[in-house]
């Protein structure tokens, strides 16, 4: 799938629910990068570079695998990221063109402050 136009995906009889660019909405995006855990997913997938694709199980997470299922449910229907199946992994990748096209400089600014926290 480019994780520049998602809908709704179905792969082997899994639908996987992904807002269209269009639909994306800062409010959502704010809150789903308010938590720690899923800013720290994000700041992974910014990190693997434009157009990586990381399975769930590429983050090791202090969470239950339902409260990691949780976050990066959260994180696509915000329309921070993409994911598709593949065979059996679920396979994640930073909707960075769209939310650059949505809101210029956002993401970047997000992930900066980020990290000037974590040096802090």
């Amino acid at each position: 799938m480019n994780p520049s136009s998602p809908a709704p995906v179905t792969v082997a009889g899994r639908t996987l629910d992904h807002p269209d660019r269009e639909r994306i909405r800062l409010d959502q995006v704010l809150q789903a990068l308010a938590d720690p855990l899923r800013l720290s997913v994000l700041r992974r997938l910014a990190a693997a570079g434009p157009g990586a694709e990381l399975s769930c199980s590429d983050f090791d997470l202090p969470v239950s695998k339902s409260t990691s299922t949780h976050h990066f449910r959260v994180l696509r229907e915000a329309g921070l990221i993409a994911q598709t199946y593949r065979g059996t992994a679920k396979m994640n990748a930073l909707r960075g063109a769209d939310l650059e096209q949505l809101f210029p400089g956002l993401l970047d600014a997000v992930l900066a402050a980020a990290a000037r926290e974590r040096a802090r």
